[in-house]
């Protein structure tokens, strides 16, 4: 069902034929998931296909985690890596990508988390963070973020080292965006503040363009996301002077324990590479 809401937040109304072609699910499968999916509110019905709930094209965050799941992980241990060691302040947004990069730094015990993430800065601190900064705001029930002129009068009092930035759209042309404008300053005002701007987002997100402009593409450095992004798009990134870091794509379904075991068992001869 989670697919089912991605392809028509991203797409808009979709008839329910295509919607069960492109998720290889039969007819019967994609009604009753419709109707289900529309008495929770999270969709609505039209005659012979669904549409997004009107005014809202964004995924709520709690639907979010199963999305390209593993290339995330992939992307994440790619930005932690480029966390330079020692003491440091690092700025991390709202998004699923950028909580699997907290998660790959639960080993490094010498940094201050600044996030306006209510999610992530509560995971910060239950995985041991000493140092985590929560910046104060009015709460996006859809995202979990904190924005608004508090949140970003928080930013501006604190220097940032690295920021790691999720988007909704990033493009060459159209820079990175997101779905709400108020969240989209508030997060320019991290990035204001930072060092340098990991910008780490799955393919999905690279050639999009959302409602609200967060920043231009001169305003980040660093670009790192999976191997199913279009080439000439990264291209374009690096033409602009981005650094692009390609990590390799996670199949569809797959996790981290099923990619060991399946390593394993390629290493004993019980299946051809």
């Amino acid at each position: 069902m989670v697919a089912l809401l991605a392809l028509l937040t991203e797409q808009g109304q979709l008839p329910l034929s295509y919607l069960a072609e492109t998720l290889d699910a039969s007819a019967a499968t994609i009604r009753r998931d419709v109707a289900l999916l529309a008495a929770q509110g999270l969709l609505e019905r039209t005659h012979g296909g669904a549409r997004p709930v009107k005014g809202n094209r964004e995924l709520p965050v709690r639907l979010r985690d199963g999305r390209n799941q593993e290339s995330k992980r992939r992307i994440a241990r790619t930005v932690a890596g480029l966390i330079p060691h020692g003491k440091h302040a690092i700025g991390l947004t709202g998004g699923t990508t950028t909580a699997e990069v907290l998660r790959a730094l639960r080993n490094r015990d010498d940094l201050t988390i600044i996030t306006n993430s209510l999610s992530i800065g509560l995971e910060a601190a239950e995985m041991g963070q000493a140092r985590v900064l929560i910046a104060g705001g009015v709460l996006r029930s859809s995202s979990l973020e904190l924005v608004g002129s508090l949140a970003e009068s928080t930013m501006k009092l604190v220097n940032v080292g690295t920021a790691v930035i999720g988007a909704d759209g990033v493009s060459a042309t159209g820079g990175l965006t997101t779905h709400d404008e108020i969240e989209a300053r508030t997060n320019y005002a991290m990035i204001e503040r930072a060092q340098r701007v990991i910008v780490a987002v799955d393919s999905s997100k690279l050639g999009n363009r959302t409602l609200a402009k967060m920043a231009d593409v001169t305003d980040f450095h660093v670009l790192v996301t999976d191997s199913e992004a279009p080439e000439d798009e990264l291209d374009a990134f690096r033409d602009a002077g981005i650094e692009v870091h390609v990590v390799e794509a996670g199949r569809p379904g797959e996790t981290t324990a099923l990619r060991g075991r399946r390593d394993a068992r390629q290493a004993l001869g019980f299946e051809g590479s």
